[in-house]
């Protein structure tokens, strides 16, 4: 569920009219609804309470500050990618106590903040990374939480671009070689090796990935412990896809927990998740205008806006879905058009082949589900200035982001 919906046929943001807005901040925008935030993560949380959980938002999905410090007050933690992430985090006044560090290349200045700052966990990748992060520790006179992050060769069945544990994935530690690195950790000065981690990929929309990968950390918590160690928290991921409008129903929160609980129940350990997409993705829609039409070789049409791959790559990167509406009530009788933006690249198409109400010169219309790696993903390619965000509550509504202007585009240049 999602707090855009209709009144009076206008397409409003909980109860603000979206061309209200568009009026207010222009366009393009990004715009979040409160609510459906943190009815997301409500859901969500409740849908796992037969765990001992910490449920760790994956801030690379949606790092606006407002956005962050709306789910520290929630009680979420934040899973991390960054130092400047770890940055945004505190920023937003989360708890460092209740972040997770991953990532496949973490700086050695990023662990020493991390370590400063006493996050709960670093999900460790690799050998060389956890001898590094063992001699800033130790230099530091600190101890590092980690988690070794597994490779469980899982086919997601999701997008190439994000299944991340197949055999010939980059991340994590392939199967073979977990015992023997945990036995390393357990050598090393200023590590703890408490935990064991995967991440699967994004956007799966089955359960028998879940299960399967669920499955496979049971049997390795309690290999690692026959060998001596103390693992007490056992790292998911994220993953659990969204319904874009392009294909088959994701599973739902609840069906997901329930699979993780019948697999993990009795293992006694912590149980964290990275949801992202999950809780922001329906929570966030992109604004855009029409700027023209534009007939193409024969039947084609295009629609063109003034959003664009800048704004959202998602499309152009992995070809993915929005549903796009119009605003206004929309007009009688239906076209097949190409949405389009202005960016001189031909990858820039946000809907191919569209069917929707007729579209003319100045009209909204909302690309859908568009709250997660959309603006984190923006950039000011064709030195166009990066959209305003906007935080709806209500009735009220706050400019979260300013639109970036052109000077924004050369802060730190010199010609």
């Amino acid at each position: 569920m999602n707090h855009f919906q209709r009144r009076k046929g206008q397409l409003c943001c909980e109860d603000v009219p979206l061309s209200e807005l568009a009026e207010e901040v222009g366009t393009p925008a990004y715009v979040y609804s409160t609510a459906t935030l943190l009815r997301h993560a409500r859901v969500f949380r409740s849908a796992l309470r037969g765990l001992d959980l910490l449920a760790c938002f994956a801030v690379k999905s949606a790092p606006n500050l407002a956005l962050l410090a709306l789910l520290a007050r929630e009680g979420l933690g934040f899973d991390i990618v960054s130092g400047g992430e770890l940055f945004r985090v505190l920023q937003a006044g989360g708890d460092a106590r209740k972040v997770v560090f991953s990532g496949v290349g973490k700086r050695q200045e990023e662990m020493a903040a991390a370590l400063e700052a006493g996050i709960l966990q670093f999900n460790c990748e690799s050998e060389e990374e956890l001898q590094q992060l063992s001699r800033i520790a130790a230099r530091k006179k600190r101890v590092a939480s980690v988690a070794l992050r597994v490779n469980p060769e899982v086919n997601a069945r999701t997008h190439p671009h994000i299944a991340t544990a197949l055999s010939t994935s980059k991340f994590g530690i392939p199967a073979e070689r977990v015992v023997r690195t945990y036995r390393l950790a357990a050598s090393l000065p200023g590590i703890r090796a408490v935990g064991v981690a995967c991440h699967i990929g994004s956007q799966i929309a089955s359960l028998k990935p879940f299960a399967e990968a669920a499955g496979k950390m049971r049997a390795l918590v309690l290999r690692l412990r026959a060998d001596g160690h103390d693992i007490r928290r056992l790292d998911m991921g994220g993953g659990l896809g969204v319904p874009y409008g392009d294909g088959p129903e994701p599973p739902s929160p609840r069906q997901y927990g329930e699979a993780l609980v019948r697999v993990l129940e009795g293992l006694d350990v912590k149980v964290l998740v990275e949801p992202g997409r999950l809780l922001a993705a329906n929570a966030g829609v992109l604004l855009a205008r029409v700027l023209l039409r534009k007939q193409g070789h024969g039947s084609r049409r295009f629609v063109v806006v003034d959003a664009a791959m800048n704004d959202l790559l998602r499309p152009a990167l992995y070809q993915a879905y929005h549903e796009v509406e119009p605003v206004a009530r929309p007009r009688r009788g239906t076209e097949v058009v190409d949405v389009v933006g202005p960016v001189c690249e031909s990858a820039d198409v946000l809907a191919k082949r569209r069917r929707v109400p007729p579209l003319e010169a100045g009209d909204l219309l909302v690309l859908r589900t568009a709250g997660a790696y959309g603006m984190a993903m923006a950039s000011q390619y064709n030195a166009r200035p990066r959209p305003v965000e906007v935080l709806v509550d209500g009735r009220s509504w706050r400019v979260i982001r300013a639109r970036e202007s052109y000077k924004d585009l050369i802060r730190g240049e010199s010609p």
